[in-house]
C-alpha cells in the first residue's frame, strides 16, 4: 500500500497543471504580494514636497525660495525644482522705484547655505495651483519687482497660498524673509513638516 500513495505522488508531480487549477503553499504568498506590489501605479505612491527657505537680508538674492521635489502624480515624472523672485539687477534703485524682476531658481549649494523653515505635502491641485502662480509671476509686464509690494517675501507668500496655507496679509514682515516663513509656519502648524 506503501508503494501505491508513492506511485501516485510521483505522477501528481509530473502531471502539468490544468487550467483553473489551484496551486496551494504558502510559498505563493511572498511572490504574489511582489506581484500586486509591482503592478500598483507609481501615480498611487506620487506626492510633491514644497520646502519653503529663507536667510536674511545679505548680498545673495533671491531671500526667500521655495524647492519642489518627489513624483509628479499626474505624469508619474520626478520633480525637482526651485523658484525664487528677485530683481534682475540689484542696484540702489530698488529702494525709490520699481524695477525689473525675474523668477530665479538658484544651484544646490545656495540651498545648503540657506535656512530650511518648514515643507508641506502638495496634492496635485496645489501643486498645479503653485506652478500657476510661478508663471504668473514670470509673466508679470515690466518692472515687476517693488521692494514694497512685489519683492521675494510676497512672492513667497502667493507661493505659500497657492500651496493652500494661510498667510497673513497684514504682515509686518515683507523685508523679513525668514520672519515672514515663520509666521506662515506657526499659522499653518498642523499641515507643515518643521526640521528637526
Amino acid at each position: 500500500m506503501h508503494g501505491l500513495i508513492d506511485d501516485r505522488k510521483a505522477e501528481v508531480a509530473r502531471r502539468p497543471l490544468r487550467q483553473g487549477q489551484i496551486v496551494t503553499g504558502w510559498w505563493l504568498v511572498p511572490w504574489l504580494i511582489a506581484l500586486l506590489a509591482a503592478a500598483i501605479p507609481a501615480q498611487l505612491c506620487a506626492e510633491v514636497r514644497a520646502t519653503f527657505y529663507a536667510h536674511e537680508l545679505d548680498d545673495r538674492f533671491p531671500h526667500a525660495f521655495v524647492v519642489l521635489q518627489g513624483i509628479d502624480e499626474s505624469t508619474g515624472a520626478r520633480v525637482d525644482e526651485n523658484y525664487g523672485f528677485t530683481a534682475t539687477a540689484v542696484t540702489a534703485a530698488i529702494l525709490f522705484k520699481s524695477v525689473n524682476g525675474k523668477i530665479e531658481s538658484v544651484q544646490p549649494r545656495y540651498i545648503a547655505r540657506s535656512t530650511l523653515i518648514f515643507s508641506v505635502a502638495l496634492k496635485d491641485k496645489y501643486y498645479r495651483e503653485l506652478l500657476g502662480e510661478v508663471i504668473r509671476w514670470r509673466d508679470t509686464p515690466q518692472p515687476s519687482y517693488s521692494l514694497s509690494r512685489a519683492n521675494c517675501v510676497h512672492f513667497i507668500g502667493a507661493i505659500a497660498r497657492a500651496a493652500g496655507l494661510r498667510t497673513n496679509p497684514g504682515s509686518r514682515n515683507f523685508r523679513r524673509p525668514k520672519a515672514y516663513l515663520l509666521e506662515i509656519r506657526a499659522l499653518n502648524a498642523a499641515r507643515t513638516i518643521s526640521p528637526q
